[in-house]
């Protein structure tokens, strides 16, 4: 039985891979931050590093938080990993380090070009690792998972939620977009594969569930799941863009920036992360978000 460390493993993903993994591997969990000139001393096989300062949506973080947590914090991380005996490291980073939208299909040759200081601070962690020379003993993965969701987190999905259970109807239906989703039960999946699996080479992998959906594709599965009635009507992009723009003064709960996140494309290739595996991923797209959605309602 493998032994396995996961840092930051008290948020969502952490407890849901925490979970996954226990029974499969001796799973340990520590809590870190960031502190000058600190080394860690690890024992096991695996390290698996999730601790991270998160996209601040409300946006009153201070920029060094980032910078100090996803990059400095990794660093430490990643030389400590390289001087002890531990066999695997693999790095939760974020589609956000490569860009913040996505023109096309997102794949693992895209040119970094972030804009936010999270994913900037995760592009500089990701360089870091990628600049080190890897003894020949260890394996080292660098995962760039899209929104994550599972039951019991709403997460980016809350607003959709929040019209559909109050009967509200979707105005956005003349906006078609594509976006990638990630369901939690296949993010533990592949975790477990690249731990199992020695033959997977080392590298960056892009992590997606296979499909994509449409923004009133995802109102419509949610009104389904929650046995409402969805209503998507197709009011003019122009005067949506209008309200959002009144919605920037006057703080709606539907202004520029939010509306640009509902209705942009972000599609994700997991082409690379499928094909180093083996094996499809155990949960469509379809059926992930419905178990999403349907332990909204149970709430």
């Amino acid at each position: 039985m493998k032994e396995i460390i996961i840092t930051g493993a008290t948020g969502f993903v952490g407890t849901n891979l925490q979970k996954y993994l226990n029974g499969l591997s001796e799973v340990q969990t520590l809590s870190l931050r960031y502190v000058p000139d600190q080394i860690f001393s690890f024992s096991g096989n695996v390290l698996i590093h999730l601790a991270g300062k998160a996209h601040d949506l409300k946006k009153v973080s201070k920029p060094n938080e980032y910078y100090e947590t996803n990059f400095e914090l990794t660093r430490q991380v990643f030389d400590s990993f390289l001087a002890s005996d531990l066999d695997l490291f693999i790095f939760i980073s974020t589609v956000k380090a490569v860009s913040d939208g996505a023109i096309g299909i997102l794949t693992e040759n895209e040119i970094a070009n972030p804009k936010t200081h999270y994913g900037i601070s995760k592009h500089l962690a990701e360089e870091y690792i990628l600049s080190k020379k890897l003894p020949s003993n260890k394996r080292v993965y660098i995962l760039r998972p899209c929104i994550i969701h599972g039951p019991g987190n709403k997460g980016n999905l809350n607003l959709l939620f929040q019209i559909v259970t109050k009967g509200l109807p979707w105005p956005l239906g003349s906006f078609y977009n594509q976006r990638s989703f990630l369901s939690i039960e296949n993010f533990c999946f592949v975790i477990n594969e690249l731990i199992e699996n020695v033959s997977i080479p080392s590298g960056v992998y892009n992590v997606a569930d296979d499909k994509t959906l449409s923004t009133n594709e995802l109102v419509q599965l949610l009104a389904i799941s929650m046995n409402k009635r969805s209503k998507v009507l197709k009011v003019p992009q122009n005067l949506i863009w209008l309200i959002a723009k009144f919605g920037d003064y006057l703080y709606l709960p539907l202004n520029s920036e939010r509306l640009q996140k509902l209705t942009e494309n972000y599609v994700v290739s997991n082409e690379k992360i499928v094909k180093a595996i083996g094996k499809s991923l155990p949960i469509s797209v379809d059926e992930g978000l419905r178990k999403t959605f349907i332990s909204f309602r149970k709430k």
